[in-house]
């Protein structure tokens, strides 16, 4: 497209509103994740496997991301595009967006697997305790890419210093990182859940049984 025809500060308001379109889109669907990832932390934090989740709520999360998915994918191509009309294809050699475009591409394919396969186990099992052990470890790796991917991805569309300043390889250096350290907390975290689920139930069971001599 010819952006020629039009003034440049008509170029700049048309690329300001789908910026902060973009960016709308983007604030959604971090809130929406990190409330989800604090409200089961909390319930991990209680060793709680017996509380099952809102299947309307989650439903609603659910639809609510895929369309803030939707509204970045098609607001962040609209900035993309009006870049490319103003600076040419050395536009895409800038490394910080091929990091920012290779981070959103890994997001919509976890997106779609985490929607197919580990929110229904999720909705069937009630919590994250209940699930197989190997669905329980797609779910934690699956949900820290997830939210680790969002934030990083949001701190690379802020990051204008970043531009051009580093390759890709030390802009993403620290991404890999930050998945295997959220991935090894959570592991811990339903580790000790489920341990703390199990003293509970022990003690539970101890007191019922002595209540039933005593009687």
């Amino acid at each position: 497209m010819d952006l020629s025809m039009f003034s440049s500060s008509t170029v700049e308001y048309v690329r300001l509103g789908v910026v902060y379109f973009h960016l709308i889109a983007c604030c959604v669907a971090i809130g929406l994740v990190l409330t989800s990832d604090v409200a089961m932390v909390k319930q991990l934090l209680k060793g709680d496997a017996s509380g099952h989740h809102d299947d309307a709520h989650m439903d609603s999360l659910q639809k609510t991301v895929v369309l803030a998915l939707w509204a970045l994918w098609i607001t962040g191509i609209g900035i993309v595009g009006i870049d490319y009309a103003g600076k040419g294809m050395e536009y895409f050699l800038n490394p910080k967006l091929q990091a920012k475009i290779g981070i959103v591409v890994l997001l919509t394919f976890n997106g779609f697997l985490l929607h197919s396969a580990v929110l229904p186990a999720l909705k069937k099992a009630g919590s994250i305790l209940n699930l197989s052990f190997s669905l329980r470890m797609l779910a934690l790796f699956s949900g820290s890419l997830s939210a680790v991917s969002w934030f990083y991805a949001a701190m690379l569309g802020v990051g204008r210093p970043l531009a051009w300043k580093y390759s890709l390889v030390e802009l993403l250096a620290a991404y890999p990182a930050l998945i295997v350290g959220g991935f090894a907390a959570m592991v811990l975290l339903t580790a000790y859940a489920k341990n703390k689920g199990t003293e509970g139930r022990l003690e539970q069971d101890t007191w019922t049984a002595r209540n039933a001599a005593l009687a």
